[in-house]
């Protein structure tokens, strides 16, 4: 196989499946001690883990509805890293998009799937003009 530069060796944000949001902040937040960052709509919450984001989310079909973590890779190039990895085989649920808009970011993320029906996610904060 050809190095073409796409490496998946950094992991950006890893979701915790929760039945309850609220309960589920105040525990990471008020016992563990983690910091909290911000909540976002469906029923999302988020924390810092040294430098790794923590999401808390509330399932939004039957086929996450379990307890499951998902791997965020973060990379520099979305579109050129879905690219490599759908040349390698890789299906993807959709292409990379839009999912949240920051102030000085957009965040992107594109899903997929392990050989084992784990999902995984690729991830990029990028940056607006």
């Amino acid at each position: 196989m050809t190095d073409n530069g796409v490496h998946l060796d950094r992991i950006r944000q890893i979701a915790i499946r929760v039945l309850d949001l609220d309960r589920a902040i105040a525990f990471y937040r008020d016992v563990l001690g983690m910091r909290f960052l911000f909540r976002a709509p469906p029923g999302l919450g988020f924390f810092d883990c040294g430098g790794i984001r923590l999401m808390l989310s509330v399932s939004e079909s039957p086929e996450t509805d379990h307890p499951s973590s998902i791997l965020y890779y973060s990379v520099s190039d979305i579109e050129g890293a879905h690219a490599t990895l759908e040349s390698r085989g890789v299906t993807f649920e959709a292409a990379p998009h839009v999912v949240h808009r920051a102030e000085d970011y957009d965040l992107w993320l594109g899903f997929f799937h392990d050989t084992e029906g784990n999902p995984l996610a690729l991830m990029a904060e990028v940056p607006r003009p």
